[in-house]
This record gives structure tokens, sequence and C-alpha cells, in this order.
């Protein structure tokens, strides 16, 4: 968390700060239940934020044209939080995220994902 090395970190960091507001205005709720740390729950929050597949779907966003869909590869298990996120994301974005986790691929379209909420 707070990786700031990345040429484009200042952009990728606004891009996530952007979707967070706009998915919260959409109706997301954190799942703080997938921060297992003993923190207190507005750390939680702040922690899933910043989990690597949403990083990896912000540098997406500002590198790639809309509409083009956005491939992550990702060798652990999405978390409960980041899936209901990417659900938020590839609504308000409009673009399919395809992810692949280290148990299926999820694609994501327009709010909801192809495993039916079940992986």
């Amino acid at each position: 968390v707070g990786d700031t090395s990345h040429p484009q970190s200042e952009q990728i960091y606004a891009e996530l700060q952007r979707l967070s507001v706009q998915m919260k205005v959409a109706g997301y709720v954190s799942d703080v239940k997938a921060v297992l740390l003993d923190v207190e729950e507005g750390m939680k929050e702040y922690m899933l934020c910043y989990h690597s597949e949403r990083l990896a779907i912000a540098f997406g966003l500002v590198s790639t044209a809309p509409g083009t869909p956005l491939r992550i590869i990702k060798n652990l298990r999405v978390c409960s939080d980041c899936h209901s996120a990417i659900k938020f994301i590839s609504k308000i974005v409009e673009r399919r995220i395809i992810l692949r986790d280290n148990y299926r691929f999820h694609y994501f379209e327009q709010g909801a994902c192809s495993c039916g909420d079940y992986w």
C-alpha cells in the first residue's frame, strides 16, 4: 500500500480515488470482513482499496483506450470485496474486465460476473 515507484503512480492512485467515489455513489459498501488484520474499520476500508487487482484495473484504465477490455491475472484468489468492487467498476467504466485468479476466470461486464457470485 502506498508504493509510488511506478512512473504513472499519481495517475493510478487518482483513478482509484475517482472510482471509489463513483462506486460509493452507485451503492458500493466495503466488505471489511475480507481484512483479517486487527485494525480500525476505516483502516480496513483503506487497505481494501489498494489490493493488487484494483491497482491493475486503475493502471489499465489510464493506459488503454475507452472500451478496451481489461485482462488481469492474479496468482491468488480474489477476495469477496474486490469481486464486488470489480462488478461495480465494470458497470461504471462500461468495460469488460477479465480476471484470472488461481481458481477460475471471472468475466465482469455491466455489473455482473460470469461466476454468478459463486467462486
